[in-house]
């Protein structure tokens, strides 16, 4: 049986990656310094391609996340410029982190948090 994707689980599994919180993307250092990569680019991309798959779970979503992503995905010329822009990604990336974490994924970190405590 397959499942449908992606759902709560992928998105706290993706956001888990780069830590507890997504608190410091604006503080660090490579993204005040010119000509630096950004290390959430990668991040954002992956999200990208998450918004933009048909999920019930991404329909539960605000409209706003899957229309970005939809027209960022698309190629569309504003969507681009506006999202080339550093501080514009990040801050689509904290808004849909504190979003993914309020319906639900917090839950979802203490539980698997929990048992993997208990196991140890």
């Amino acid at each position: 049986m397959s499942r449908e994707l992606p759902e709560l689980e992928d998105y706290v599994r993706l956001f888990s990656v780069y830590g507890k919180d997504l608190g410091t993307i604006y503080t660090h250092e490579d993204n005040k310094q010119q000509g630096k990569s950004d290390p959430y680019a990668f991040l954002f991309e992956q999200l990208i391609k998450l918004l933009i798959k048909p999920s019930s779970f991404n329909l539960s979503l605000p409209k706003s996340f899957r229309i970005a992503a939809h027209r960022y995905h698309r190629g569309d010329k504003a969507s681009l410029k506006h999202l080339q822009n550093v501080d514009n990604r990040n801050f689509l990336l904290c808004d849909l982190h504190d979003f993914i974490m309020l319906k639900g994924g917090l839950q979802l970190k203490r539980k698997v948090g929990k048992n993997d405590s208990s196991k140890s």
